[in-house]
């Protein structure tokens, strides 16, 4: 089973941006389709974005269209998310997730999840 770890989360500044990183302990990386989800206080994990095994298909959620990219660095067994003008209702702990090949928007359908990492931007 493929491990994950989250890292980059911080406190920001509305309008700033940040890059998230998803580092995956497995070599089979090119297997997983690896998302991103956030939870807010109170809320419920949503999807935010992701990106099939093979790296040629991605999904971003309506609220970060245009303002987030996600992409998979299969060398470095990493993926990314970067994050531009940002606002305050962006502040959430931040979750990646994997799944084998293809990307779901649905929390059930990820079996492996790394422990999160908080954004936090002030308005």
């Amino acid at each position: 089973q493929v491990q994950l770890a989250e890292s980059g989360g911080g406190l920001v500044q509305a309008g700033g941006s940040l890059r998230l990183s998803c580092a995956a302990s497995d070599r089979t990386f090119g297997n997983y389709a690896v998302a991103w989800f956030r939870q807010a206080p109170g809320k419920d994990r949503e999807f935010v974005a992701g990106v099939s095994g093979g790296g040629g298909v991605k999904e971003h959620a309506d609220f970060v269209k245009g303002r987030v990219t996600i992409s998979k660095n299969f060398a470095k067994s990493l993926v990314y998310l970067q994050m531009n003008s940002l606002k305050p209702e962006d502040t959430a702990v931040y979750y990646c997730a994997a799944r084998p090949v293809t990307v779901s928007r649905s929390v059930d359908e990820y079996t492996q999840w790394g422990q999160g990492t908080q954004v936090t931007v002030s308005s």
